[in-house]
């Protein structure tokens, strides 16, 4: 699968609308994201990031984008990284995720997901650190998620 993945993005990507037809069927394989409505920029091993666009359907109350909202957002990203990363023979599945609301999402969003390489020999748990930022910078959740990566059966 993450040859899959990795190959297909590098197929779109260079073509015109690539990345949303790659968006789009990333959504259609987990449904669940298609609430955010994500648009990648990025998929590499070790690395994803995508935008998640502020709209009415994600904001809370006060008219920014809800904290979970953007929590989809990272795990969009964290499984295309994961899924573009992980080795052959393996599988993984996310068991948790720690984060920290730092500011208001008052635009759209950049979510990243990074980890070390060397973190997916190491060990069943991997570490995927993420975070969202604004369009002006500003870091306005950052956190880690947490894989298990085992041996697939």
């Amino acid at each position: 699968m993450a040859s899959q993945v990795l190959g297909l993005w590098e197929r779109l990507r260079s073509v015109p609308g690539g990345e949303r037809v790659f968006s789009w069927g990333f959504t259609r394989k987990a449904p669940y994201f298609r609430s955010v409505r994500p648009r990648f920029v990025q998929v590499s091993p070790n690395f994803a990031a995508l935008t998640l666009p502020k709209r009415r359907a994600v904001l809370n109350h006060i008219g920014t984008v809800h904290a979970i909202a953007v929590c989809n957002g990272l795990e969009a990203a964290m499984g295309a990284l994961a899924e573009a990363t992980v080795p052959a023979g393996k599988r993984w599945l996310p068991k948790g995720m720690e984060v920290a609301y730092l500011a208001k999402s008052t635009s759209d969003l950049t979510c990243t997901a990074e980890t070390d390489p060397d973190t997916w020999t190491a060990g069943p748990d991997v570490p995927v650190k993420v975070k969202a930022t604004r369009n002006d910078g500003t870091v306005v959740v950052e956190g880690t998620i947490h894989l298990w990566v085992t041996d697939k059966q």
